[in-house]
């Protein structure tokens, strides 16, 4: 199994609504690729993430099936939404 991590810190200026439609983008990825075996994001609660306001969890069968996902069309259109409304993201992917 391979776990795809992703901490991403929403810019301040970003509405509510803009906010909303990344995360439900984001949310659609589970049906869309479907190398996909589990994902969820939301909005950090704890106050421990430093300056991250986000997370997003997604679960794959194998490294395969994360590159699958990595250049899927709609996981592209989620990146670039990411770039227009985050300020930093920080990823990590691993095997276990």
């Amino acid at each position: 199994m391979v776990d795809h991590l992703v901490f991403f810190a929403v810019r301040e200026d970003v509405s509510s609504e803009n906010v909303e439609d990344l995360l439900s983008s984001i949310r659609g990825l589970k049906d869309e690729v479907s190398s996909t075996v589990d994902l969820s994001v939301g909005k950090d609660f704890s106050g421990r993430s430093g300056d991250y306001t986000h997370a997003l969890f997604a679960r794959f069968e194998d490294q395969a099936g994360l590159q699958e996902y990595m250049k899927h069309p709609a996981h592209l259109a989620v990146v670039e939404k990411l770039g227009e409304r985050t300020t930093d993201r920080i990823v990590a992917d691993y095997e276990f």
